[in-house]
């Protein structure tokens, strides 16, 4: 290897810098460079493809791990506090032992960092070690090697069924379409398949690596999953334009295609998929808010004691007649001042009541949020079987969050409905055609179906009736279980029409019924399978008594197995049957299957192929549509403009195989298309209002509305818009604004052909779970992009309005309308607030608005008065919303309302609500994986929301609130008895409990009492806190700033009691320090504990095991530790302490007496009384009844 210079290679590492921060990086083939070294390749400044997640090395570890653990402020405190001990002047007791509980708390968080470091560092090493193909130049063919060994500039083959290594732009594949179909779940979490194209202008059926001399020019990494910049410069200057078509991303599965060759533009952590791996998000919840003000309480607390402390201490010294002979003088005979002895003990104070700050309160609320998570995703209940999916925490750090919402923002489709799209209705040219068979669910048909059933060849008259009924029920079953949503019962009228269409339309095959479904077969991204799972079939297998044919088989018994076959359409088959041939009712099978990027573009495809415009294959150039009459019409794909929320549609350019005219048809929301539509006369328009009117039904009905279209272009137009198409493909700067400039261009004077209307179903139990919301005291806001018409439709089927409601629709064109609106109303609202007759009442108000006006509601002068009416809502409607307008609408409110907020979606255009809210939670439904990757939650039911909210939201509030209160409590009682000692020993910072014990009572004897506390409580049965949703609302207030210092005051009554029983039991006597510091340690450790078991609602096994086991560790480590224990701590040692102490009844009966006084004002302020008297009445006879629930017994 060439030696180069320290000055060369910093030269070389300030160009590589320079090139990976160009906004354009120009690669080139590695392969003429192959086998020179590192200096001459010319790719050399960009990442290998090697990968490191890992935050630490082995040398490093305890340096960076440190580092990290000291951002947590508590940590610097209390190794502040140890290093300070071992300051001679002040310490407060031997330097050593204050170190332990500290390094503790600091080994075990570094332990589990290492733990997760190398579980990264063992995936890192799989990944990087995972094999795959890359040309070699010496050896002429694609050689093995690995992931890691893949650089920018190399050309890659991947094989079918394997993972992608890096970016590749894809310049050949087996298909000779030169397509090649990708699964993006290892990115999205989509199953369905994806498009990619060789990168035009580069279409070669033989394609050598060597041959490649072009360069390829890209925009730099980022995280954008959609979208890829980038042109291929050939060596004669022609650039042929890519985009994200012609990328395969690291991490997709290559899918129904043998083969496919890449070269290589990013690697590494700079692809697409690396750079979205950000890890687990840190969100802050509102409690632990709330616990670091508390925090700073206490700091001030334990300061105000060490100065009273300080101060006492000065005025002790001052008040002695003399030096007494326990103050040492130093070794020059000085001793210090009382003034800065009283200095010294501020600070020797601080020491001795350090754990007033509680040290392992952070790492306790870390394993109560482990264990809550644990219950929650194994919660049956939010278990779907269906997706087979249980519910995902993803931010393990807010799960108490979930009992703190007070609004909840819902996406519409997917989320509140099932996204499992039906063809339900369509009007062509006018004229209207209801398909009210497809509205109705399959299991309507099963029942009458059977009945209609009339013999089989393979029945017997001679069964017997129970053998019949058995029969029935099964096939009841199977006709129910089997049924396809994707099947379209055509309407009669409407295939007459076709019929009498197809025949008149002669050779040309140009009417507009055909463009009708032309369109529908056509305008779509639905990549067609023909190597998939055939359409599902059944075969049903029955016993019967006797039988005739040839097709049955003999049993034992001598009876006959009858096979039935049964395929979808179960009304299909039933109608045609006429019981003499069963297999002319099965419908042939074909190997199509349909992979849509959304559920909408696959029913209307299977729409058209209900009325025999099958679509058979799609290739980038070119679309194969079967006709009814069986002829097969090869359209030629000039172009497609793909869908975006800008515009609304989208489009397919094509050439017609029979007239070779340049045809675009269209198809997209109804406002969007009726702006387009051509200067209108006569009959057209009359089709255009008729279709309205149609548009306008069914959006009432709730249905999905899309009109469709049709373009002839002229030769000379298309050349013209060909150019500039091109232009805008192949650009870097500014490229989505051409290439949508280019298709708004194209996008006009459109020829209205007619409308589809879809019906998307409510999911099950949507308006059980708003209105639990809303008695949950939680606003419900819907933000969907439907029209007002479908959307309202829907929100009264959910019941997010009601029939009772005052609806205030906000459509409106001019912001000085708006302006308006919102003042008249609201003023109509307060003075209803304001009149006497209304008093604890208030109107049912329900506001829809659609983008336009809410966008004019949000601007900067109007904002205060759209929010300030919102709150006054009972629930919120946003229609025709952009996914940009969602997320503004959640931080407005969020911001305004100071409020909790939950944001709840499916697909990707929910992500910006999601992420926006302070909870984020993403439904696994047929919109892909987008919402789930970006949420804190995800569930695969709305459903599923009202028991994580209600239930477990309460549950997880309540156990940490209670349990960061019991832990101040804790520690406040406990360092209390050290303070009041003070007041006895000249405020000299001795401490009447050894060291040791002091150490382990926190860190042994009381830690998990309280863990178990917050992970396993139930102050509220599941089935008590779903049937009383108002039990949400009063749970919010647990943690508040009053039972904080209510808990505190708590605290120092049972200390002052916990001291000074035992001080007055033993006053005038002689026992020593330790004998008096035995009790006291004993009666404090009962105390906390049975304190804890007043808060405790539900007793189980495991609350007594620990509770026992807590006390029986007490009593085995104190009794070892005092026998074995001589000179643990000299001058003074606590040998055969407690020993003594055990022997001696006093010592019971101070334990008994004590713990009891000091334990009466918490048992009598938690009896159910005092309860009840606290909260309203509806709330306290709840609670009264939960109360006693819970006193029989674990909920």
């Amino acid at each position: 290897m060439t030696w180069r210079s320290p000055l060369a290679l910093m030269r070389d590492a300030l160009r590589g810098q320079r090139a990976r921060e160009k906004d354009l990086r120009n690669l080139v083939s590695n392969l003429p460079y192959e086998g020179l070294e590192k200096a001459k390749q010319p790719n050399r400044h960009f990442p290998s493809n090697a990968i490191k997640t890992t935050k630490y090395t082995l040398l490093l570890f305890i340096p960076m791990n440190l580092f990290e653990q000291f951002h947590r402020l508590a940590n610097i405190y209390f190794v502040g506090l140890a290093i300070l001990n071992f300051i001679p002047v002040v310490n407060a007791f031997q330097p050593e032992v204050a170190l332990i509980p500290i390094c503790v708390i600091l080994s075990l968080t570094a332990l589990k960092d290492a733990w997760e470091d190398f579980r990264r560092y063992q995936s890192d090493r799989k990944l990087n070690n995972t094999p795959c193909l890359i040309y070699s130049r010496k050896e002429k063919q694609f050689m093995e090697r690995r992931w890691k060994d893949v650089r920018v500039g190399d050309f890659v083959k991947v094989v079918c069924n394997e993972i992608v290594p890096a970016d590749l732009l894809l310049l050949h594949t087996s298909d000779p379409n030169s397509v090649c179909h990708i699964e993006t779940a290892n990115l999205d979490g989509e199953t369905n398949l994806k498009q990619r194209t060789v990168v035009s202008g580069l279409l070669n059926s033989e394609f050598e690596p060597e041959s490649f001399s072009g360069i390829v020019v890209c925009e730099k990494p980022n995280n954008n999953l959609n979208h890829f910049k980038c042109y291929v410069e050939k060596p004669d200057k022609e650039r042929a334009g890519a985009g994200i078509e012609s990328l395969l991303l690291r991490g997709c599965t290559v899918r129904n295609t043998d083969h496919a060759v890449g070269f290589v533009v990013y690697a590494g952590h700079e692809t697409k998929s690396m750079l979205n791996n950000n890890g687990p998000r840190y969100k802050r919840s509102k409690l632990e808010r709330k616990l670091n003000i508390d925090v700073i309480f206490c700091v001030i607390l334990l300061f105000t004691m060490c100065l009273v402390g300080a101060l006492g201490h000065f005025l002790w010294l001052q008040a002695l007649p003399g030096i007494p002979p326990y103050l040492v003088p130093d070794s020059s005979g000085h001793l210090d001042s009382p003034s800065l002895s009283g200095f010294y003990m501020f600070f020797t104070l601080i020491i001795l009541l350090q754990i007033l700050i509680p040290i392992s309160l952070y790492v306790s609320i870390e394993l109560v949020k482990i264990g809550q998570i644990f219950f929650v995703t194994n919660d049956t209940d939010l278990f779907d079987e269906e997706t087979d999916s249980r519910i995902q925490c993803k931010a393990l750090n807010i799960t108490e969050d979930l009992g703190q919402i007070e609004y909840v923002f819902s996406d519409k489709t997917g989320t509140l409905t099932e996204n499992k799209m039906v063809f339900r209705r369509c009007s062509i040219m006018g004229t209207e055609y209801p398909h009210k068979e497809n509205g109705k669910p399959l299991q309507d048909y099963c029942f009458s179906a059977i009945l209609c059933w009339r013999g089989c060849v393979c029945l017997s008259f001679s069964l017997k009736y129970h053998r019949v009924h058995c029969f029935y029920f099964l096939l009841l079953q199977l006709l129910c279980a089997f049924g396809s949503e994707t099947e379209v019962i055509p309407d009669k009228k409407l295939l007459q029409q076709i019929s009498r269409a197809e025949s008149s339309s002669g050779s040309r095959k140009t009417d507009p019924y055909l463009d009708f479904f032309l369109a529908l077969a056509i305008c779509n991204t639905v990549v067609v399978s023909m190597a998939t799972a055939q359409r599902r079939r059944v075969s049903v297998l029955l016993w019967m008594g006797s039988g005739d044919g040839g097709h049955s088989q003999e049993r034992k018994d001598g009876g006959k197995i009858c096979p039935i076959k049964i395929s979808t359409p179960v009304v299909k088959i039933l109608g045609l049957t006429d019981g003499t041939n069963l297999d002319k009712a099965v419908a042939p099978s074909d190997n199509l299957r349909y992979e849509a990027e959304s559920p909408d573009e696959a029913a209307l495809v299977y729409a058209a192929k209900a009325y025999g415009f099958i679509l058979l294959a799609r290739t980038p150039d070119s679309v194969t549509v079967r006709l009814p009459s069986g002829e097969d019409l090869v359209f030629k794909v000039l172009d497609t403009l793909t869908f975006d929320s800008n515009r609304k549609r989208m489009s397919v350019l094509v050439q017609h195989p029979i007239t070779k005219e340049y045809v675009l048809y269209t198809k997209g929301a109804d406002y969007a298309i009726m702006e387009l539509l051509e200067a209108l006369s006569g009959k057209q328009k009359n089709t255009a209002a008729d279709t309205q009117h149609h548009l306008d039904c069914y959006a009432k009905e709730g249905l999905r509305t899309l009109c469709v279209t049709k373009k002839v272009v002229s030769a000379k137009v298309y050349e013209s818009w060909s150019v500039d198409r091109q232009r805008a493909l192949a650009a870097i700067d500014n490229k989505e604004e051409l290439i949508m400039d280019t298709a708004v261009q194209l996008e006009t004077n459109l020829s209205l052909l007619g409308a589809t209307g879809i019906e998307d179903r409510l999911q099950e139990n949507v308006p059980d779970t708003i209105m639990a919301l809303r008695e949950a005291g939680i606003q419900v806001w819907v933000l969907t992009g439907d029209k007002p018409e479908t959307a309202v439709n829907i929100g009264y089927a959910c019941r997010l309005l009601e029939e009772e409601d005052l609806v205030i629709n906000m459509t409106v064109v001019f912001q000085i309308t708006c302006t308006s609106i919102l003042d008249c109303t609201l003023e109509e609202v307060r003075r209803y607030g304001e009149d006497p007759r209304n008093v604890d009442t208030c109107p049912d108000i329900a506001l829809v608005i659609d983008g336009r006006t809410l966008t004019m509601a949000l601007s900067p002068d109007l904002q205060e008065r759209f929010v300030d009416l919102a709150k006054r809502c009972r629930s919120v409607l946003c229609c025709r919303v952009t996914p940009l307008q969602k997320s503004r609408v959640v931080k407005v409110i969020r911001e305004k309302l100071k409020v909790m907020t939950l944001a709840v979606g499916d697909g990707a255009n929910d992500v910006n609500m999601i992420q926006a809210a302070d909870i984020g939670i993403g439904i696994s439904g047929q919109e892909g994986m987008q919402a789930v990757m970006a949420s804190d939650f995800a569930i695969s039911r709305f459903r599923h929301l009202k028991k994580l909210l209600l239930v477990h939201g309460h549950w997880c509030y309540t156990r940490l609130a209670n349990m960061i209160i019991y832990f101040f409590y804790k520690n406040v009682a406990y360092v209390n008895l050290l303070f009041w000692y003070q007041f006895f020993c000249g405020f000299s910072g001795t401490a009447m409990i050894d060291y040791w014990l002091m150490i382990f009572f926190n860190l042994f004897f009381t830690s998990a009492p309280p863990i178990m506390f917050g992970i396993m409580d139930k102050d509220v049965s599941a089935e008590v806190l779903l049937g009383v949703p108002e039990l949400y609302r009063t749970g919010q207030g647990e943690y508040k700033f009053s039972t904080f210092w209510v808990s505190i005051l708590d605290a120092f009554y049972q200390s002052l009691v916990c001291f000074f029983i035992p001080y007055l039991a033993y006053q005038d006597s002689d026992i020593d320090i330790f004998t008096f510091g035995t009790p006291l340690n004993t009666i404090s450790l009962f105390t906390i504990l049975l304190h804890l078991s007043i808060e405790i609602k539900a007793w189980t096994v495991v609350h007594w095991v620990i509770m026992l086991g807590s006390v029986a560790l007490y009593f085995v480590v104190t009794l070892a530790y005092s026998a074995i224990c001589v000179t643990c701590n000299p001058p003074s040692n606590p040998y055969w302490i407690l020993q003594s102490q055990m022997a001696d009844p006093m010592f019971y009966l101070i334990c008994l007496i004590s713990t009891v006084v000091a334990l009466l004002p918490r048992y009598h302020q938690r009896s159910p009384p005092g309860v009840c008297q606290a909260l309203h009445p509806a709330g306290g006879r709840a609670l009264m009844c939960c109360h006693r629930v819970s006193l029989l017994g674990p909920l």
